[in-house]
């Protein structure tokens, strides 16, 4: 494994994804670990990238121009951070982030934000599959509760683990915000 710092990639911090709307939720203590590893990683003169959702669905809470759309305060880019926005879950799909790590020579990414088990999960597996070394921090990440194919009603936890599990060791490591952060301690 490569000894690179990881580039802190945050997907879809987004006002809306914190509206009672969206559902019920896991992880209460995402977003205080987010901004924890991202005062780390800006301390350290780190690569930040932050990724946005922009839907192509009128009336959508992603829509742009709606304040959903707007990065939450506290993870709100700052100029010398990178921003990508994408209107699929995957962050590297009709986007320039693939090419823009490759011109830095990053290789590496750490994994953070919403949710799990859709924009987390679908840009993991293609970080992966790209030859990423691919992290993903389980408890600076969270999901949503929803049924599953048959009509069963998962909680959020449990669609929060399952999309963990169909990472780890597949297309990503899974590791926790403290582990993360031993990354920086360890450089």
């Amino acid at each position: 494994m490569t000894k690179q710092i990881p580039a802190l990639l945050i997907i879809d911090m987004q006002q809306a994804m914190a509206l009672p709307q969206a559902g019920e939720r896991n992880n209460p203590q995402a977003e205080a670990n987010i901004a924890r590893l991202l005062a780390a990683w800006r301390a350290g003169g780190h690569p930040v990238i932050h990724v946005r959702h922009m839907s192509r669905m009128p009336g959508s809470p992603f829509w742009p121009g709606q304040s959903g759309a707007a990065f939450q305060p506290a993870f709100q880019p700052l100029d010398s951070e990178m921003e990508f926005e994408k209107n699929v879950p995957d962050a590297f799909t009709h986007s320039a982030l693939e090419r823009w790590l490759h011109v830095r020579g990053i290789r590496r990414l750490l994994l953070v934000g919403v949710s799990t088990n859709n924009s987390v999960e679908s840009t993991a597996r293609s970080a992966g599959n790209l030859g990423f070394d691919t992290l993903v921090v389980s408890d600076a990440c969270f999901a949503f509760a929803r049924a599953d194919y048959h009509g069963t009603p998962r909680s959020a936890d449990e669609v929060h683990a399952m999309a963990l599990a169909n990472l780890d060791g597949e297309y990503a490591r899974v590791l926790g915000s403290e582990q993360a952060l031993a990354l920086l301690a360890a450089d």
